[in-house]
């Protein structure tokens, strides 16, 4: 088995525990774009080159994206949003980690609650400018 990055972002599946639903929303399309890309940088995603769209309609505006965290960023560039933004998490223990310890290093993070199963995590993020 070969757990380097490259092969583990290749094969990771919907199920794996390196995938992570990131759920954005509260926030204006060109800060989900600028949270969206920080991670795009980092991590195989499935927004590629996907920009965020607004549909008209009674609900707030939400984007996703799934992306695989299996490793931690060495160095990860800090981004200005123009309002805060809510971030929902879902996946396993050790992505998630990964991914929120990620998005603190671009952004002040607050967490706003989170819930664990047996396999998977959810943790709601509050994103602004650190």
């Amino acid at each position: 088995m070969n757990d380097s990055p490259s092969s583990a972002s290749q094969s990771a599946g919907a199920d794996s525990p390196d995938r992570v639903q990131v759920m954005l929303g509260e926030c204006s399309a060109a800060d989900a774009d600028a949270v969206f890309e920080v991670l795009g940088t980092h991590f195989a995603s499935d927004r590629a080159g996907a920009v965020p769209s607004r549909r008209e309609g009674p609900r707030p505006a939400a984007w996703a994206g799934s992306f695989v965290v299996d490793h931690t960023p060495a160095e990860v560039a800090g981004v200005l949003l123009a309002g805060p933004v809510t971030a929902d998490l879902q996946g396993g223990p050790v992505a998630v980690d990964r991914l929120q310890r990620t998005l603190a290093e671009a952004f002040a993070v607050e967490t706003g609650g989170s819930a664990a199963g047996d396999q998977e995590v959810d943790v709601q993020l509050r994103l602004t400018n650190g």
